[in-house]
């Protein structure tokens, strides 16, 4: 079952979604054209007069590294989406610039006085790895407001209490330094170990909260000594170390060490962004927001898999609601490319240089063609991104593979580059 497709009029005003069949009858008979790639969305050939389209409900379950969304019509889930973010990438971005720049103050320079304690931010002000997580969302919101009546927004607004993980004990004078709010621990534990116990990854039981290090033995409840264990590893493990529970699994004792050490940089990110992306929401749609618990409550109730989308369609207040499409569009943050003129080595020094004039023959790295290839050792029809040259030779690159060396006289755009790319 695939996503709904989007409507809008002649005049570009957005209309009720339609199944996909419903939209081939239109494009088949010439009543309507293709106006968006992704997400797909036809326009009429005539204009609506006075259109009274029925109200939709966007929800949106935000994460650090995938957030899901899902359009629904009362309790019909028409369109679903998991936006990939790419907060990771500005990072270690940010990290490799600073190194080449510190590294050039220090070579060989004059001495300058430090400037970093002399910039001040703005009240709520978030670095670009986490204010583009906020800015993404809000851009897919008003940009499927364009294509369909959305008349409000509901999202999952989690806390993820770090001091609380760490230690669950804490309390009073002691927890002075934050706010007293309960997260569930197990839940946290559940995302961080993917599910499945950690001693033999077995999926789909009941889990139980196990200590790496024993109690009896001296071990904490602070959550980098917590995994998750089926009742049968629980039990033959006991009060053993873990050394001598895996003795014979080598491999898998330094997976589950090193994985315990994991820090709480996702979690963080989660917490730092809730309150800006909710007002940020609030700005163009009423927004209300609930809790993960909620979701998770709807989510096990009606009996559903685990799945970005699906935790997105269960936010909120939900009775009931029927999957109306189970193929999510598939959405990876890419960014539009750099600025950067002069390219580097891992040392600092030019290796490189870019040219001003980045359209090529109608196309430009990033745009999603369409090339068929008539005769040829290539014959064949490839969709994917491209990599553009200015002799016109280009690269697509498809869900598959990538195929070098394709003319661009077979080239056709389908969808122009917008900093995202769709399953390619």
């Amino acid at each position: 079952m695939q996503n709904y497709v989007f409507v809008v009029d002649t005049n570009k005003q957005p209309l009720n979604p339609i199944s996909p069949a419903r939209a081939r009858e239109l494009l088949t008979k010439q009543k309507a054209a293709v106006f968006r790639m992704y997400p797909f969305t036809i326009i009429l050939k005539h204009a609506v007069l006075n259109p009274a389209p029925k109200p939709l409900t966007i929800k949106l379950d935000p994460g650090s590294k995938v957030t899901g969304l899902a359009i629904l019509e009362g309790e019909n889930v028409i369109w679903v989406a998991e936006l990939e973010q790419r907060g990771g990438i500005i990072k270690n971005a940010l990290s490799a610039r600073r190194s080449l720049r510190r590294s050039r103050r220090n070579r060989k320079t004059r001495y300058r006085p430090a400037r970093f304690d002399n910039r001040k931010h703005k009240e709520g002000w978030l670095p670009p790895s986490l204010m583009h997580r906020v800015l993404t969302t809000e851009t897919w919101v008003k940009r499927l407001c364009r294509y369909a009546p959305i008349a409000q927004v509901v999202m999952e607004l989690v806390k993820f209490d770090t001091q609380k993980m760490q230690n669950p004990e804490i309390d009073g004078v002691e927890y002075q330094q934050g706010e007293l709010v309960g997260y569930e621990v197990r839940e946290y534990l559940l995302e961080k170990w993917g599910r499945k116990c950690a001693y033999c990854d077995t999926s789909g039981v009941p889990l139980q909260i196990e200590h790496i290090h024993p109690r009896a033995k001296g071990g904490s409840h602070r959550v980098s000594n917590l995994c998750l264990s089926c009742q049968r590893c629980n039990i033959k493990k006991g009060v053993k170390l873990i050394e001598e529970f895996l003795k014979k699994d080598n491999s898998r004792l330094e997976k589950i060490k090193q994985l315990a050490r994991k820090p709480l940089k996702d979690a963080a990110a989660v917490s730092a962004t809730r309150w800006s992306l909710f007002h940020t929401l609030k700005n163009l749609l009423p927004t209300t927001y609930c809790s993960g618990g909620q979701t998770k409550y709807n989510r096990t109730r009606l009996e559903l898999n685990k799945q970005h989308w699906i935790d997105a369609a269960c936010v909120g207040d939900v009775e009931t609601i029927r999957l109306l499409t189970e193929q999510p569009l598939r959405i990876k943050c890419t960014g539009w490319g750099t600025r950067q003129m002069c390219g580097t080595d891992k040392y600092g020094f030019p290796i490189r240089h870019r040219e001003r004039k980045q359209v090529h023959f109608g196309c430009r790295t990033g745009d999603i063609v369409k090339a068929i290839v008539t005769s040829g050792k290539k014959a064949g029809e490839y969709v994917g991104r491209l990599s553009c040259r200015k002799s016109g030779s280009f690269d697509i690159t498809t869900t598959s593979s990538r195929v070098a060396g394709i003319s661009h006289r077979f080239c056709t755009p389908i969808h122009k580059k917008d900093g995202y790319s769709y399953g390619f």
